[in-house]
Order: structure tokens, then sequence, then C-alpha cells
């Protein structure tokens, strides 16, 4: 357990400076309903106020809040731990310790930006896709074997379902296949299952099941509207048939299409059919407007990771303009952290086996997203590094140097290429092999079931071996990149440019395996922080400042640096070796693992 416990008190406003207001929105007697600050008290002779968008950002470990100017310009941001409890295969949260967490955020951010809360024009949220469980009154309940109310948040990456997911999987029903085939262990379906199945109590106290990005829109505005991101990405809503039926002017069915009723009752889960799928959502957006200060509908944040991104490409010519709409489905957006995501998007859906998707305008609006993912990449990294014997004294000798540990570690490695006379960096890495699967194997595989590999591996416990298993895991998490884009582009998509945000996007050395391994540029933005400033835009959208989120991307990405693929062939060859080995690594292991199960047969 990590993190801090905050008292409980619903009340904590979001923005520190409050304008007291009539409130007309039904979302004024709610008891979960903030206080924001009112964009219609200025008077007429007013100086005119700076447009400055907040985004809030709930990752795995901390929420984060960023303020960005009319150009995309950070001008502030901040950060606060959330507490999390892990046993074994559960991960859990508290929404009320997140809420808190998000209001401190926030108002460090506007301390250090100077920016008062009467300044903020718009704003959104981005978050985990953990799924949320509250009763009737809006306060959590319980989804842990603890009995804990405290602990109502079912993490994105607890894998307590996976026999639920199995059970899922094997009904064939046709909304599998906009999911890659199959529904993974992350996913919400699976989850609900579980509660379902094990936790009776709580599932017939929940009177609303909430993706977390939707439960901190409907915290701050009393607004229960669900984002089509959430709904479509990660519990089965066909969002191009609610598209599809909202164009019919005849229209009788808009809070039931894009749910498959068949489905839910298949998998054990009709009663959530019941009330026009109140418990799920019945109703979805794509921006709405609350009495003060406007709040767009929210993002997964990897989803806002990409709408922060993917228009951060150097200035186009005029003829590659012309091609504008065709341009962006060149590109994939890698969202680095503890796990990573890699967003593509196309024009026309593609079915991808063991990849997610396609989703009707879960991103960007009027585009099929793709979705592949490794479930485990930040997190690995740390797992191999702490848990080495030379762990210990790497950690005391970056901190007396006052760098990272990474940045130890990649200065480590530079100064090993002389001194074990390696022909280039990488291939310091020429004996020792990694699968990263330590979570199971997201995409393109799509076996939960899959395990972490480490080849090579000596008696060595010293700090340069450290180096070296450092360097192999970074490299294996590449190749797993590799393997994605390969086949995406092998169904459809033209995948030639990457951009990459997120913690792992600072480590140097890491995009730098990257673009070798892929062969590909892999553009930085010019605001490190694009899921915050992905949450922003949607707030950018909610003031009306943009009449559309395209517009709004484009106005406020920036391209950064570039970083280009070795040019040396031997570097393209060891790494074509190496990814040979690294494929061949997961097919030893289901061999392996049908032997084993033949034994105990």
């Amino acid at each position: 357990m990590s993190g801090i416990r905050r008292p409980w008190s619903d009340k904590t406003p979001l923005l520190g400076t409050l304008k007291e207001q009539q409130r007309t929105s039904p979302a004024s007697s709610s008891p979960f309903f903030v206080e924001m600050s009112s964009t219609a008290t200025a008077t007429a002779t007013a100086a005119p106020r700076r447009s400055i968008y907040l985004g809030v950002d709930v990752g795995t470990g901390s929420a984060r809040a960023g303020l960005f100017d009319e150009s995309g310009k950070l001008l502030g941001s901040a950060s606060s731990p959330i507490q999390i409890w892990k046993e074994g295969d559960c991960i859990e949260q508290s929404s009320t310790d997140i809420w808190h967490a998000i209001c401190a955020a926030v108002k460090s951010a506007c301390s250090l930006a100077n920016v008062s809360g009467d300044e903020v024009t718009g704003m959104g949220f981005a978050a985990t896709c953990s799924l949320v469980a509250v009763d009737a009154d809006g306060n959590p309940v319980t989804v842990s074997w603890s009995g804990d109310s405290r602990r109502n948040v079912i993490v994105w990456m607890d894998h307590r379902a996976v026999k639920q997911a199995e059970k899922i999987n094997s009904s064939n029903s046709p909304v599998l296949q906009y999911c890659g085939g199959a529904l993974f262990p992350e996913m919400e379906p699976p989850k609900l299952l579980w509660v379902k199945e094990n936790l009776p109590e709580s599932w017939s106290m929940v009177f609303r099941w909430m993706d977390l990005s939707d439960w901190l829109s409907y915290r701050a505005t009393g607004d229960d509207t669900r984002s089509l991101c959430t709904t479509v990405c990660k519990w089965t809503y066909l969002g191009h048939a609610h598209m599809q039926e909202m164009n019919k002017k005849d229209s009788r069915n808009m809070e039931t299409c894009g749910w498959d009723d068949d489905f839910w009752e298949e998998i054990g889960l009709g009663d959530l059919v019941d009330g026009h799928h109140a418990k799920i959502g019945m109703l979805l957006g794509e921006l709405g407007l609350v009495a003060g200060t406007p709040v767009g509908t929210s993002l997964i944040d990897a989803h806002a990771g990409g709408v922060g991104i993917m228009e951060s490409v150097p200035e186009l010519g005029s003829e590659a303009k012309e091609n504008d709409k065709e341009a962006i489905c060149h590109r994939m957006a890698l969202i680095c952290g503890t796990s990573t995501c890699h967003m593509a998007v196309s024009r026309s859906k593609l079915f991808i086996p063991g990849v997610w998707g396609p989703f009707w305008s879960a991103m960007i609006p009027e585009y099929w997203l793709t979705e592949g993912g490794q479930s485990a990449t930040g997190a690995s990294l740390d797992y191999i590094i702490e848990n080495h014997a030379a762990s210990p004294r790497l950690a005391n000798r970056a901190a007396s140097l006052k760098i990272s540990v990474f940045e130890l570690l990649n200065s480590t490695i530079k100064t090993m290429i002389d001194e074990l006379k390696s022909p280039f960096l990488a291939a310091l890495t020429e004996h020792i092999h990694v699968l990263p699967d330590f979570h199971g194997n997201r995409s393109p595989i799509a076996d939960p079931k899959s395990k972490g590999i480490i080849f090579g591996l000596t008696l060595d416990t010293s700090e340069k071996h450290l180096a070296l298993l450092y360097l192999a895991t970074v490299q294996g998490i590449a190749y797993g990149t590799r393997h994605i884009v390969e086949h995406c582009n092998a169904h459809g998509h033209k995948i030639d440019t990457l951009l990459a945000c997120g913690g792992l996007s600072k480590n140097s050395l890491y995009i730098q395996e990257h673009a070798d391994i892929l062969g590909y540029p892999i553009v930085l933005p010019r605001e490190s922080k694009s899921v915050l400033l992905g949450a922003a835009i949607l707030g950018a959208v909610a003031s009306k400042k943009y009449r559309s989120l395209t517009e709004a991307m484009k106005a406020l990405n920036a391209a950064g640096q570039v970083i280009h693929p070795s040019k040396d062939p031997k570097v393209k060859k060891y790494h074509d070796a190496k990814y040979r080995i690294f494929r061949e690594l997961y097919e030893q292991q289901l061999s392996q693992r049908s032997i084993m199960a033949q034994a105990l047969e």
C-alpha cells in the first residue's frame, strides 16, 4: 500500500478561488456538485480575461493538474499522490481519496501558475480506465474482499477477472469483433461479472458503475452523461450504431441503441440492461456545458494523450495540408507510462485480431480508433531495477549525484561501449533477451496468461549487470511495440511516424532504442505533459473557443524534438536478429505451457 490517506469530505471545492452565483442547472442540487467559477459574472467594464484551460489527469499513482494558455503552452502543473491497495491480482483505490488528490493538485497548479480560479475558461478530465462503484446517494460501495467501503475502485491493471474474461470470450458475441476478438481482464464487463459472482451484497448496493474519468465529470458537475470514449473502448458500447441511430429523424430509441442486450444477457449481466442501462450509462455525449466553468466530457487518459499529441508534427507543406485528413492516419501515438497504449486512427474500420477496436469516434471524432497496448512497461522497468541485488547501491549513488536512477543507468551503459569494445550501444545485450510480458500480453497476442522471460542470466550482481538487464528490457518493450505496429500495418494501417509522450518518453535511451528498432522517426511534443494538454483541450472546446476538437488540437498541439532511427545497417541487422529471438521466446513459452498441461492431466 502506498500514497497518503485523507479525511473524508465531499464538499472540497475543485478551484481555490470561487464566486457565489445563482445556479439554474439541476446539477446544483446534487450532493456531488462542486462550485466552479462563473464565466458570466464579469462586468462590461472589466478587462478581458485570459483564456486559460485546465487539464486534470488521474494516473495510477497520482493526480495531476496543468494550466495551459491559448497556444497550448504549459503555465504550471502539480501532482498529488493517490493511495493504492495491492493484494495479489486485486488492485484497488478510493474515489474519495482520488478527488482530494485532484483538489490538492489543482490548487497547487493555480498557485504555481499565478492563476485564479475565475480565470479558468474551460476544463477537462482524463483518467485511467478504472471501475468506480457508488450507491444511490453517490457514496462509495466496496469492491474489495476486505469490505472496506473506501476501496470502491477496481484499478485498470487489476487482473482478478481472468476467468470471467475467458467465460465472456466463449460467448462468441458479435460485439467481441470490436475488441480484437476478445475482451481483456482489464476491461469493465469481466470486472463487473467478478463483483456479481463474488461480492453479491456490493452488487445489490451499487446504483452507478462508472469509468473513473466519467465519475470525475459527474463528481464535478452532477451530470451523469457518459463519455463515448469510455463506453465504446471499455464497455462494448457500439458508438457507430449510436451515431447511425442519431442521424435518423424518426429515432425514438436513443438511450438504448449501441448496447447489445443479448450480449449482457448471455454473459450473466442481464440485470444491467434494466432501466435503459441506467447503471452503466443511458446517454452519451461528445462535450457538455454546465453552469459556471464549462467542463468537457472526459476521456480515458491514454486517449487524452492522443488528443494532446496527434497533431504535434512539424509544419506541413501546402500539398500535405490538402491531404490532412489522411495524414493523421499515418501516425501512431505512444502513451508511455506504467503501461503503454498505442493509438492509431483510420477513416475506415479495420478489424485487427488481438488489437482493441475499431472504436468509432472514441478519440478523434469521425475516425475509427485502433488501440494496441502493453500492460506493463514502466512497471516492468521498475520491477527489473528494484529486484536486482545492485538496486540499493545504484539508488544511493543516484541520490548522491542528484540524478534519477534511469539517468545513472543510461550513463553507465554509455561508458560500457568502449570498455566492452562493443560496435554500438545496442550490441551490449548480445547475450541477454527479455520478453517483458510480466503482466500478460495485451496485444497483439491478447494472452493475459503470458509470462515474462529473461534469457541469459548469470551470477553477476554488479551495477553494470543491472545496466545491461535494464537495456535488454527497454529493447524487449520496443520489440513489443514493433510487433504491434507490424501487425496493425499488415491489417490495413499505414503507420510510418510515431509520437511519444508520458514519463518514459523523457528517457532518451528509451526513445532512441524504439526509433532504431521500429525504423521510424519518433516525434516528441513541445509540451511533454500531453495527457494534461489533451484534457485541457476538451475544456477549450467546451468553452466554445474552438468549433471542433480537431481545430483545437491543431491550435494547441506543437512539435518538439524529432528522434530519427540509426542509419547504420549493422544496427538494423542486429535488431532484426534480436526481434526474431523475441518472437521465438513466446512460441517456446506456448510449447512449454502445453508440455506442463499434458503432464498435469
